[in-house]
């Protein structure tokens, strides 16, 4: 089979379905694992797909965001591990700023017990850090629906009030070239202030934004450590260069 109509037939597979293994793609096309890989990495540097551990995915429109309902369900396990790991990095006595997000959301229940202060924009979190017995501040602004985040011009007005020893964000992209984006500049902003404003910043994000371009940037990658379940070793080497990297398991 000719070069391009393998590579074709790859981008077929996963416009369908997203996302595709090594292995699917050797049956589709009956070429071997080593053309297959090869492939990849080709229609990678076209920016055509990214691979991922063991297949290659699909990458997303630079506006595309998927409502909070669905991302609440993709990577559950990923998340949670990855909560965990954000929440042994905080000490007695600290003050954080933890974005809206469905991974970082994950860092809460690992608090109780612990004399710290949350600011967040997620008005979604208040239940659960009272509930917790946790000093929270929810800052201002408009209500964003999708992503359950307060966001605009008052809530950078509010946020601008603190100052945190700590900051944990979720992320839409994060690219090595790019760096850090999501699809909104209101979030943006609201994302990069909360960086600016903490002495130490974490991004926590599963592995399937990686090498992904979402449409505003937040900050560049040396800008923020990165705590992750990705296992691409190429992807966390060329991190690794720009910033500390943590990778979480069971």
């Amino acid at each position: 089979m000719l070069t391009t109509n393998r590579h074709q037939i790859i981008l077929n597979v996963l416009k369908k379905q997203k996302t595709a293994s090594i292995h699917e793609l050797v049956d589709v096309t009956s070429a071997s694992i080593s053309t297959i890989r090869r492939d990849l990495e080709q229609l990678e540097k076209d920016n055509l797909l990214k691979r991922i551990h063991g297949g290659a995915a699909l990458i997303q429109n630079h506006l595309y965001e998927p409502m909070l309902e669905e991302k609440q369900e993709l990577n559950a396990s990923a998340k949670e591990q990855i909560g965990r790991a954000a929440a042994d990095l905080v000490n007695e006595g600290d003050c954080l700023f933890i974005d809206a997000g469905t991974t970082t959301k994950h860092i809460l229940p690992h608090l109780q017990n612990k004399k710290v202060v949350v600011v967040t924009n997620a008005y979604l979190f208040v239940e659960m850090l009272i509930r917790l017995e946790i000093e929270v501040h929810l800052i201002g602004g408009r209500v964003k629906g999708k992503t359950g985040a307060l966001i605009g011009v008052q809530a950078e007005d509010s946020l601008q009030s603190f100052r945190f020893d700590k900051c944990f964000l979720g992320m839409n992209g994060i690219h090595t070239k790019h760096g850090y984006t999501t699809p909104d500049p209101e979030e943006a902003r609201i994302k990069r202030l909360g960086l600016e404003l903490s002495k130490e910043s974490y991004v926590l994000s599963d592995e399937s934004k990686f090498q992904e371009v979402s449409f505003s940037k937040v900050a560049d990658i040396n800008q923020a450590s990165i705590l992750t379940n990705l296992k691409e070793e190429s992807i966390i080497d060329d991190l690794s260069r720009m910033t500390t990297v943590k990778v979480v398991s069971k």
